[in-house]
């Protein structure tokens, strides 16, 4: 199993909204992957329960079966939508993938 984990740290404001409201609206987004990236074996998305001055503000934690489905999963159509948000949003970006 491929375990893919990435945290995000939003700016307080971009495209018009809140860094909660963009935290939400960057979770809706990453779980309708569900449906049309079938290589999504699990797929979670939670938030900072408390600030802190060095945590992170949202983070992914999704699992594959292959190193490939991940590949797959990242070249996407609607993934790569999911990125272009991202990069509007966030200031600052940590990603691990690991074989479990």
């Amino acid at each position: 199993m491929i375990r893919h984990i990435v945290m995000w740290k939003l700016k307080d404001e971009a495209e018009g909204a809140s860094k909660k409201e963009n935290a939400e609206r960057l979770r809706r987004m990453i779980e309708a992957l569900r449906e049309p990236i079938p290589q999504i074996v699990e797929l979670e998305v939670g938030f900072q329960m408390e600030p802190a001055e060095n945590g992170f503000d949202v983070a992914l934690v999704s699992s594959f079966r292959t190193r490939s489905d991940l590949e797959l999963y990242q070249k996407h159509p609607e993934h790569q939508k999911v990125i272009t948000f991202v990069r509007s949003v966030t200031r600052e970006r940590a990603a691990l993938d690991f074989e479990s």
